[in-house]
């Protein structure tokens, strides 16, 4: 009887392409969802702000109470890495720790029991053996690992170290390769997307990228995500726009608008150039902007928080997310000044009815529009409606539109339709497919 394996991914994308990789190298094990049956429980954890941190941790808990007797508990990823002699000491309840060097190896720390931590990141390549999950006809590529910027509030560089940058030979073979199995649409990933290839003397290597990807056969769609002000050009801009396969997709973290507010934060970027960024991608036909913001940032006065405020609501981003800030050790924000938690839960319910009332701007401008969308499967709300997604939203973060009218059309899964929006229902969006 085979082994059974259950798989924990939290935090970002990024690393659920890290765990997948991880699921290529245990394709012995079947995969189960119930964790009292499993004889491997793997955690990848994330260690970005104190929610995630304390999500994780609870998490790896949890799970090591229900768990079989003689199972296996692996905590790996970020959080194990950034607190991995404190986690060590601490938590006797896990078996194996690893950091974010060593997913390729995960068999063999399974095998042998040991904990490790590599001194370098680990990068996916085509060579990974990366087993997909969610989803039969998208993939993430995850094009570079570290962060060479210095943002005040961020810990990432500290335990990702700097940036570090696939070839695009490699990221050109993984998309081959799943594009021969019959993957089309593809979101490419990574802490600062636009200073992808800098660090081999690219001057602009998304432009290279999206060129590249263009070229191959079965690639229907495609979207860039996490760009970075200082290190986004008009060029590229530009050549998102110009694209016949990747979407008119802005994903740019701001962050903040306030000059003062940047300036401490070490944006690189103050507000006149950022705003000229978000103002020309906002000129591009059909353009759909994401961004998010962070809510109590030391130095953010009530001044500066109202200005926020109200560019976000004057701007009507499609979606912007808002983050309270976490004070990190390891960041330079860490000794600054802290603003009283009540004050930066306060201004970031505030900014949160924004991103309400500007998403749902965003659905309203989309009724009676023509568009080609994904389906992804039979909703949850309802078994007669079908669940899709725009190919120019991302998947799982801006949210579905649901088919109540297919036609009389075939109905695939993972298939590209064209579908008229025919209302909006509260925050939901119905369409009927065009046949």
């Amino acid at each position: 009887m085979s082994k059974k394996l259950h798989l924990v991914s939290l935090g970002c994308t990024k690393n659920l392409v890290d765990s997948e990789v991880m699921l290529g190298r245990l394709k012995e094990y079947e995969i189960t969802d119930d964790n009292t049956e499993a004889d491997v429980i793997i955690v990848n954890t994330c260690g970005f702000i104190d929610a995630a941190k304390e999500e994780s941790i609870n998490t790896v808990l949890n799970l090591h109470d229900e768990r079989k007797k003689d199972s296996i508990l692996v905590m790996s990823g970020c959080l194990s890495e950034r607190y991995k002699e404190e986690l060590q000491a601490d938590m006797p309840e896990i078996d194996i720790f690893t950091g974010v060097g060593d997913y390729e190896k995960i068999d063999e720390l399974i095998a042998s029991k040991q904990s490790t931590f590599s001194p370098e990141v680990y990068l996916a390549t085509e060579t990974s053996g990366r087993v997909i999950t969610g989803s039969n006809y998208h993939a993430y590529i995850k094009i570079a690992e570290g962060c060479n910027q210095a943002c005040s509030f961020c810990a990432i560089p500290s335990f990702k170290g700097k940036l570090h940058s696939r070839s695009l030979s490699s990221i050109v073979k993984e998309v081959r390769n799943l594009a021969a199995q019959g993957f089309h649409d593809f979101s490419f990933i990574s802490q600062d997307s636009s200073s992808y290839g800098r660090d081999m003397g690219l001057k602009d290597g998304l432009i290279d990228l999206i060129n590249a990807i263009e070229s191959i056969e079965g690639v229907q769609s495609a979207r860039i995500l996490y760009l970075y002000p200082s290190t986004t050009t008009f060029e590229l801009i530009d050549a998102i726009a110009d694209s016949n396969v990747f979407q008119t997709y802005y994903d740019m973290p701001i962050q903040h608008i306030d000059d003062a507010v940047l300036k401490t934060m070490k944006r690189g970027f103050g507000e006149e150039k950022t705003i000229e960024l978000l103002e020309y991608m906002k000129s591009k036909p059909n353009a759909f902007l994401r961004t998010s913001v962070i809510a109590g940032h030391p130095g953010e006065s009530e001044e500066s928080f109202q200005k926020l405020c109200d560019f976000m609501e004057e701007f009507e981003f499609d979606r912007f997310n808002t983050f309270h800030y976490s004070n990190e050790e390891t960041t330079t924000a860490y000794t600054m000044e802290q603003i009283p938690q009540e004050i930066i839960n306060e201004r970031a319910d505030t900014l949160g009815e924004i991103a309400e009332s500007s998403t749902l701007k965003s659905l309203e401008k989309m009724v009676g529009k023509t568009l080609t969308l994904v389906i992804d499967g039979e909703s949850d709300e309802h078994e007669y409606l079908l669940s899709a997604r725009p190919l120019n939203w991302a998947v799982d973060i801006d949210g579905e539109i649901l088919i109540n009218d297919t036609s009389d059309l075939p109905v695939e899964y993972g298939k590209v339709y064209e579908a008229k929006v025919t209302e909006l229902v509260g925050e939901q969006l119905l369409a009927t497919l065009v046949p």
